[in-house]
């Protein structure tokens, strides 16, 4: 408030110095002159800092801290040669029991704590929860709760209750539990999709053991890919709420006390709180629970297609003016996308007139659909734009095919042979296509990169190349054929196998 105060003082000292000096010389004309020059002062974009406490009155019984029990028998386990079993309470210096509380392990990295020297398997994993409806429905994450014997609910009011497990969702890091009881305090469910950057959220929850701990900061983005996480069908909330281990599955609530999110990630390097913390939008959760209280599980929609970023380079092998969109690198077999008539190096633009952005934008729009719903897909191909339907079958996960690279396998006696852009190939005999996932007829070894520009575009040995744009090769020869088609000097896109991922590389010879 100081720095936006402190510039309007500086005129109102001025005008008042030359109404002075305008009265000493008989005239009042520099009053006139000075004030002209004055701008009005800007509005006030943030009005002060909020106080919480009433927010944290009101929906903080409604947060419980929740325990699961989790293997017993790992307790009994007697520790291997070259391990030191886990220091009793009393052997853990002071600090450390005071800070971690009994029973608690260390952060990661530190003596017997997850990754640290001396680490073992532990009984017990503790987040936080939140009650979301009167009759005993909890809200926690899937990762609390996974695998575990005994799930516990501790309210504030130091009621306990055994809780169900009725249904975990891993894609989601979504878990459903139920105790018995009536008339509990229970959370209002907020509208995650109004967030915006810079709103103030608060995070109550149980990091290391301290039963609610009130956080708070502003959201830093939504709509975020967190490839961290490996859930592809989840538009995490980022924010800069101090979350730590034991926070996983509390609420993160806006200004009205609202749940918005689930926190259930951080970016760390340590193990702790860096300023990087990720949540579950909330309508993304309630997708779960709703499907999780009919079935106790989630289904979600699936179009069958993989997908990449699309780069410069793309666009511009593609005559794209702007590198947005999701990238198709291959249409499954069969699936609903084959069916629309959707074909590689198509650039999926919307879905049911939601906008795709990036390729990360995709999956979640997708996920979120039933399997059967009818969907409208905009797509640009060869610079144009078009519209094709698709029915969205039930998502199952694609196995990933073996790694690529130098195996040792005995390689064909096929000549190798070069081209212009120096990707040296190999033919593939049944066997290897038969490791490698791949049809008959399907795709073409790299054997050797020689040229600077595929090796820029990061082409690399033990890649299969599967097409050429949209041509598919099966030998070296046809490899050579295509790209001697394709024209010398112009941006080309290859359809490139690399373990069980499929994607397109483009080389531009020209440099551009």
């Amino acid at each position: 408030m100081t720095a936006a105060k402190t510039p309007l003082l500086r005129p109102l000292v001025l005008s008042v110095a030359l109404a002075v000096a305008g009265l000493g010389a008989g005239t009042w004309y520099g009053v006139a002159t000075a004030q002209s020059a004055v701008q009005a002062p800007a509005p006030e974009l943030v009005a002060g800092l909020p106080d919480f406490t009433r927010l944290v009155d009101q929906v903080g019984p409604a947060v419980v801290s929740v325990q699961a029990e989790i293997g017993n028998k790992s307790q009994a386990m007697a520790p291997q040669r070259g391990q030191q079993q886990m220091p009793d309470d009393e052997e853990i210096p002071e600090f450390f029991r005071r800070f971690f509380g009994p029973g608690m392990s260390p952060m990661p990295g530190m003596p017997g704590g997850p990754g640290g020297p001396n680490a073992r398997p532990r009984g017990m994993s503790q987040g936080t929860g939140f009650i979301i409806s009167a009759d005993g429905y909890v809200l926690t994450n899937h990762h609390v709760v996974d695998g575990a014997d005994t799930v516990r609910i501790r309210m504030t009011d130091r009621r306990e209750f055994v809780a169900k497990v009725v249904g975990s969702d891993e894609q989601s890091d979504v878990a459903l539990l139920k105790i018995d009881g009536s008339g509990l305090p229970s959370l209002r469910i907020g509208d995650s999709r109004t967030l915006k950057s810079g709103q103030w959220v608060v995070a109550i929850g149980s990091p290391f053991g301290l039963d609610h701990s009130v956080t708070a900061g502003i959201i830093s983005a939504v709509g975020r890919a967190n490839p961290y996480a490996g859930q592809r069908y989840v538009p995490f909330i980022q924010t800069d709420v101090a979350i730590n281990r034991g926070n996983s599955g509390g609420p993160l609530l806006d200004t009205r006390g609202q749940v918005v999110g689930i926190n259930s990630q951080i970016f760390s390097n340590s193990g702790g709180y860096m300023g990087v913390s990720f949540a579950i939008p909330i309508d993304v959760a309630m997708n779960a629970v709703q499907q999780l209280k009919a079935t106790g599980k989630v289904t979600r929609g699936q179009l069958g297609v993989q997908i990449q970023a699309i780069t410069r380079e793309n666009a511009k092998a593609l005559g794209l003016a702007e590198p947005n969109g999701a990238l198709v690198a291959r249409v499954e077999p069969g699936s609903p996308a084959e069916r629309a008539g959707i074909l590689r190096q198509d650039v999926i633009r919307s879905i049911n007139g939601q906008p795709v952005y990036d390729s990360s934008d995709l999956p979640p729009i997708v996920g979120a659909m039933a399997p059967g719903t009818k969907v409208s897909i905009e797509v640009i191909r060869d610079g144009k734009p078009r519209t094709v339907t698709a029915t969205l079958n039930q998502l199952t996960e694609a196995t990933a095919g073996p790694a690529v690279g130098a195996d040792g396998a005995p390689r064909p006696a096929a000549a190798a042979q070069a081209n212009a852009l120096g990707i040296v190939g190999e033919d593939l005999d049944p066997q290897q296509r038969s490791r490698l996932g791949l049809e008959a007829g399907e795709g073409v070894l790299v054997a050797r990169v020689e040229g600077v520009a595929a090796r820029e575009a990061g082409l690399r040995p033990g890649d299969v190349i599967l097409a050429v744009g949209r041509n598919d090769v099966s030998s070296a020869a046809t490899l050579n054929a295509q790209l001697r088609a394709f024209g010398t000097g112009k941006p080309v896109m290859l359809l490139v196998r690399r373990g069980g991922g499929t994607q397109y590389l483009t080389i531009n010879p020209s440099g551009d």
